[in-house]
This record gives structure tokens, sequence and C-alpha cells, in this order.
């Protein structure tokens, strides 16, 4: 329940951080914007000491954990990925328009009879 309270004034803290952009209108943008800023930053703040809070804390970690552990591929691995993939696009963009016009000399010409 305590969490719920925490939450809900997180969230309250974020909406009045962002009522205060447009309260604040005649003021300079700089005040508007770290009006936002300061409901986000306190909004946050609660938010991180619920239990909710604290699992996305450790899930960020974990997450952040297991990029690094990625292999990521070479700059040599990616060109080649990618001039193949352009490759394969370019043979696949030929193939569908021999096909079509294919299918269109049979249908148009040989089918209905209409010459072009």
């Amino acid at each position: 329940m305590v969490d719920k309270l925490k939450f809900s004034l997180a969230v309250a803290l974020v909406i009045l951080g962002l009522a205060g952009f447009y309260v604040l209108s005649a003021q300079p943008l700089v005040l508007r914007v770290l009006s936002v800023m300061a409901g986000l930053a306190a909004g946050g703040a609660v938010a991180w000491f619920t239990e909710p809070g604290q699992q996305f804390a450790r899930f960020v970690q974990d997450s952040v954990t297991e990029t690094r552990k990625v292999v990521w591929p070479t700059r040599k691995d990616t060109v080649q990925m990618t001039a193949i993939v352009f490759a394969f696009v370019v043979v696949m963009a030929i193939f569908l328009w021999l096909a079509d016009k294919s299918l269109e000399w049979v249908v148009y010409d040989l089918i209905l009879g209409w010459k072009k």
C-alpha cells in the first residue's frame, strides 16, 4: 500500500512538472524546461524508493551486464552482411520485376489479346 502511495506521489510530481511548463508560459523557456526536469527528477526520486523502482533498477543493472557479454560483430563483418543483404534485395527486385512483366505479357497479350 505504501508503494502505491509513493508511486502515486511520483506520478503527481511528474504531472505537476508538466503543468508548470504551461502555467509558466509567460516566463523564459529555460525556466519552463527546468520545471519539467524538476518534476521528472522529483518523480523519479520518489519512484526510486518503491519496490517496483528497485526492481527496475536491478533490471537495468542486469541488462547492462548482459549487454557487456554480447560479442558484437566487427566492422568488416557488418559491411559484408550489409552488402549481402543489399545484393539479395537487388536480385529479388529484378526477379519480381521479371515475374510481373511475364505475368503481364501472359495475361494481357496471350490470354486476353490486348496488344499494346
